[in-house]
């Protein structure tokens, strides 16, 4: 009988109630799959609030166990912990957070540092996967001019943080963001914290983890009803949804898609994706750019410029 509001695979679970009281206290929050198979049934059946994957597996690669879960739902929102051990290649961390991990520890850990994550994760609400324009303003940088300015994009939202995307490199670790949510949220400001770097955000990004440090009220029920009408509506998608696709181009070996304008403060944006010919498919091409114009019209005109300078 499976139970147990956490699901781990390719570890000894043993460790895991050593090193985490609250599951030695609650023995039946943990059950333990014996193969990646058995933790993928396990998921289709009862679905977790968390999946801590280890790296002992004979029939796949953690890696691939975590890209299979994101892969369908329901494992497209749940939270997955990876665990890496010691003599594991280095990089290993890496290639997890891209095939879709929230985090990647590697032993040996500080004590209470599981616990920690664990906890954290279990309690995560469930992310929208929403591409979102983010105005991310630099606070108190000492390599960048106070009051420095650039627009991001988001690639996952939820109440505790966001998933950003952005176009330079960012030397601080306090962020004032504002964000420009569909209609009908609008905007809303918040304070955060850049926790990790994200390698799972490909270039001509750099990737950061951020963690919200002060989230208005406003800010907490406007994110809750988006990741609300996600869950309860696999259509509803952020302002760049994948089928929100303008046009395309195509400059061999590449195919590249514009998508509709997004009006923000400052002008309209449109992002640029691309995929190679052989592998493109429609609203499935990795984000390339992002071009910002006064109007719809000059933003789509840029953005075919850069395709043929660039491209």
């Amino acid at each position: 009988m499976v139970s147990g509001r956490v699901f781990a695979a390719g570890l000894d679970a043993r460790e895991l109630r050593l090193e985490v009281p609250f599951l030695q206290r609650e023995p039946g929050l943990l059950f333990q799959a014996a193969s990646a198979d058995e933790l993928l049934q396990a998921v289709e059946r009862l679905v977790p609030e968390l999946v801590v994957v280890g790296t002992r597996f004979e029939d796949q690669s953690a890696t691939e166990l975590v890209r299979r879960l994101r892969a369908h739902d329901p494992g497209r929102t749940l939270s997955v912990l990876a665990v890496v051990r010691s003599d594991d290649p280095s990089g290993a961390e890496g290639e997890l957070l891209a095939a879709g991990a929230n985090a990647a520890l590697r032993r040996p850990l500080d004590r209470f540092v599981l616990e920690s994550w664990i906890g954290k994760l279990v309690d995560v609400p469930r992310r929208v996967r929403a591409r979102i324009p983010v105005h991310v303003q630099v606070v108190g940088s000492r390599t960048s001019a106070p009051g420095e300015h650039f627009y991001g994009l988001s690639r996952n939202l939820s109440l505790h943080g966001m998933l950003l995307a952005s176009p330079v490199r960012i030397e601080a670790e306090d962020l004032d963001l504002e964000l420009d949510l569909p209609e009908p949220e609008g905007r809303l400001r918040a304070l955060g914290r850049v926790t990790r770097d994200a390698p799972e955000v490909s270039w001509p990004y750099v990737g950061y983890g951020i963690e919200f440090l002060y989230l208005p009220d406003s800010g907490r029920r406007s994110i809750t009803r988006m990741v609300r009408r996600e869950v309860s509506d696999d259509t509803a998608r952020g302002l760049w949804a994948p089928g929100a696709i303008h046009s395309t181009l195509r400059r061999d070996p590449w195919v590249y898609e514009l998508t509709e304008p997004a009006r923000t403060e400052g002008g309209f944006l449109v992002e640029i994706r691309r995929a190679s010919r052989d592998d493109w498919r429609p609203g499935q091409a990795a984000p390339f750019s992002v071009v910002r114009g006064d109007g719809a019209l000059a933003a789509l005109e840029a953005a075919r410029e850069f395709v043929r300078r660039h491209g």
